[in-house]
């Protein structure tokens, strides 16, 4: 798989982890339908269903140097099968003029939040788990993730640029 060989751990990694602060690799597009590819995709989206809290899951929060996020079902109530919930290789190709201060916090940054300011609108093209191009253009929440997990994905971490941080109690069952 190219001139790096993949390794992820089975939890969410915290801010420090070498992994979050240094930007990812494109996945091959060969090696998107390979076992290893396929199977972190499937440890992602199995270690954010464990997370009640969280709403998508960044390749380097689990220790992983690739450009592949998730996104849980259930930003989508109304989901139907066309939704797509893995983006590999995502860019953002546009973004609304118009921002909007967002309450944010991060799976890796546990019981801290802050305001960020964010595009209200955005479009990502990306590639699926099939390795089929898309393009997804998205407001409100979902225009915040793909924001989030692509900052992620360059290895900035969202409380580099919040304002106004503040820390909450996390219960025990949340920090696993």
């Amino acid at each position: 798989m190219g001139n790096f060989t993949l390794h992820w751990e089975q939890k969410i990694v915290q801010k420090g982890h070498p992994a979050l602060s240094r930007p990812t690799q494109p996945v091959p597009i060969e090696a998107i339908s390979g076992k290893e590819i396929q199977s972190l995709i499937a440890d992602m989206h199995r270690i954010l269903a464990t997370q009640d809290d969280g709403v998508a899951l960044a390749a380097p929060q689990i220790g992983a140097d690739v450009q592949i996020f998730v996104v849980s079902p259930k930003v989508f109530p109304k989901m139907h099968s066309l939704e797509r919930l893995t983006y590999i290789n995502p860019t953002i190709i546009r973004s609304s003029k118009q921002m909007q201060e967002m309450q944010e916090g991060c799976l890796s940054v546990r019981g801290w939040y802050g305001e960020t300011l964010r595009h209200v609108r955005s479009s990502v093209r990306a590639y699926d788990e099939l390795g089929r191009v898309f393009t997804r253009d998205a407001s409100g929440l979902l225009s915040q993730i793909f924001q989030h997990e692509i900052d992620h994905l360059k290895g900035i971490l969202f409380d580099s640029h919040a304002c106004d941080l503040y820390e909450v109690e996390i219960a025990e069952n949340l920090t696993q």
